[in-house]
């Protein structure tokens, strides 16, 4: 395990980075002198170590030289969003601190009113031809030296979360001078000595860049000397080609990639030979049981999850074997202690659901907002993430919801996320949201929004459907009391469900506040 700029001189023709749609691809020297290269002009605008930059682009070869030239000249980068708005996205700039951010022709009409020609504002770039008011990356950079900086020290991502429960917040790890080859040794666990990556990887990466998993495990295969082969979106059926094609070993999925895939026609699935998966990592979001027993049935037992936050105060890992001995489990911890704690901050008994909390675990800070960053810890100093579960006897995690989506019915406390793996099983159902609502009497009810997979068919002989198949599953209390449909549920392409966007419509008063 080392850095890109080794296997340069080791293997300079061996591919790093492959797009598979377009078939574009850099080798490790190519890389190598790209990334030099950014790491040059960034210097010479004035960058230098500690300071920040962000970009937004579509998946492509340039989102990758890009990070790894930030790597080496020990700078902040902040990849954002495709998802987010205008507003959204102007926040993320001003409030990282950038003082260069680089787009592409793609992402012109989201970030074109950034440019105000106003002192303070960052150096705007765009790579491949670019629009009037930013300057040409490509050009810029290919005009430096293709050696090293002078004083390469290693730099670091500052992601934002997705901003599904209000606006994004920074996390930012400390700049400590390290060197540039500095493993990231829980990285090094997952990927090399739990998911079997090496130099005879081939990975595919099916998910955006920008976000945290599949910007660090695209770094992850290049580190330690892999081949990546990159899609520019994911489909379930061009996903499972590329295996075949490329006999990819590893991939980081997430578990709304596996429903779709699930629910692709038999014949479809079993088209493929993915044989070659060794090890297929997946996180975001919890999977539903049913979902990953069929994943591992039609896969083996290569299948392991993780539940970490961009935080990164703490990590659960759990291998198919674990999990099929503790169905449900998100596994024990590998960075940090789990401690459950109740309403008054004590800890938990053993299967006594409470709020998540990290215990002797790598501290984090939300950037420009030290009252986010005092919520997220408790007086002990151990910090949340604001998700709830449960340890069992043996200290295995299991997830039941977000603090936030708890609905609160009668004095009942009811976790959505146990009727959204319910529903998501009925052939019927391509996608759900389940959240409460306001109900005179008890406070809140259960309010389902579904996706069908037929939108012809949506109306009240489905919603009776549904929520008869709910009630033979689930305890009526936790079942819908109505069911409404959406063509589509607004989902970030990292998977994420935005769920305040449903909720807001049936809580108008809320939505306004």
């Amino acid at each position: 395990m080392t850095h890109p700029s080794i296997y340069a001189r080791t293997v300079p023709n061996k591919i790093a980075y492959q797009m598979a749609g377009t078939g574009k691809a850099i080798t490790y020297r190519e890389l190598d002198e790209l990334s030099n290269q950014g790491a040059q002009l960034f210097r010479s605008l004035g960058l230098k170590a500690g300071d920040h930059i962000a970009f937004l682009m579509e998946n492509r070869l340039a989102f990758m030289e890009i990070c790894w030239a930030a790597q080496r000249a020990g700078l902040y980068y902040t990849a954002i969003s495709r998802y987010l708005t205008q507003d959204e996205i102007a926040y993320i700039v001003r409030d990282c601190g950038a003082k260069v951010f680089i787009t592409s022709p793609k992402c012109a009409e989201q970030v074109r009113n950034l440019v105000k020609g106003e002192a303070g504002e960052p150096l705007f770039f765009m790579v491949d031809e670019p629009e009037s008011g930013f300057r040409s990356w490509d050009r810029e950079a290919i005009a430096m030296p293709t050696t090293p900086i002078a004083d390469e020290v290693a730099g670091y991502d500052m992601l934002y979360s997705s901003g599904t429960t209000g606006r994004p917040k920074g996390i930012k790890r400390a700049s400590e001078n390290n060197p540039i080859d500095l493993p990231n040794p829980f990285l090094k666990i997952l990927c090399a000595t739990m998911c079997g990556m090496n130099a005879d990887s081939i990975y595919l990466s099916p998910a955006p860049l920008y976000h945290a998993a599949p910007l660090r495990f695209n770094m992850m295969a290049i580190t330690l000397g892999g081949t990546s082969i990159i899609m520019e979106h994911f489909d379930a059926e061009e996903f499972l080609k590329l295996v075949e094609k490329y006999k990819i070993t590893q991939s980081q999925l997430v578990p709304t990639m596996f429903v779709r895939m699930l629910k692709l026609p038999e014949e479809v699935r079993t088209r493929y030979n993915v044989s070659s998966l060794k090890g297929a990592i997946h996180a975001a979001a919890p999977c539903p049981v049913d979902v990953k027993a069929k994943m591992i049935e039609w896969w083996g037992p290569i299948l392991i999850e993780y539940y970490a936050g961009s935080e990164g105060n703490g990590v659960t890992v759990s291998t198919s074997q674990q999990w099929l001995t503790h169905r449900g489990t998100v596994g024990r911890a590998v960075v940090g202690k789990i401690k459950i704690l109740d309403e008054n901050d004590a800890e938990a008994p053993v299967g006594q659901i409470g709020t998540v909390y990290f215990a002797d675990a790598p501290a984090f800070a939300y950037h420009n907002d030290p009252e986010k960053t005092k919520r997220a810890y408790n007086a002990k100093g151990w910090s949340t993430l604001g998700d709830v579960g449960y340890l069992d006897d043996e200290g295995y995690l299991y997830l039941t919801d977000r603090k936030s989506y708890m609905i609160i019915s009668g004095g009942v406390n009811i976790y959505p996320q146990e009727t959204e793996d319910v529903l998501i099983t009925h052939p019927g159902v391509a996608d759900v949201a389940v959240f409460g609502v306001p109900n005179e009497e008890m406070g809140e009810e259960v309010k389902a929004v579904v996706q069908p997979h037929d939108m012809t068919k949506a109306g009240k002989e489905l919603e009776a459907e549904l929520m008869l198949f709910c009630r033979k599953h689930l305890s009526p209390i936790k079942c819908p009391r109505s069911i409404d449909f959406e063509a589509e549920l607004p989902r970030t392409p990292t998977g994420k469900l935005v769920k305040r966007h449903l909720r807001d419509k049936y809580w108008p008063k809320a939505a306004k506040a």
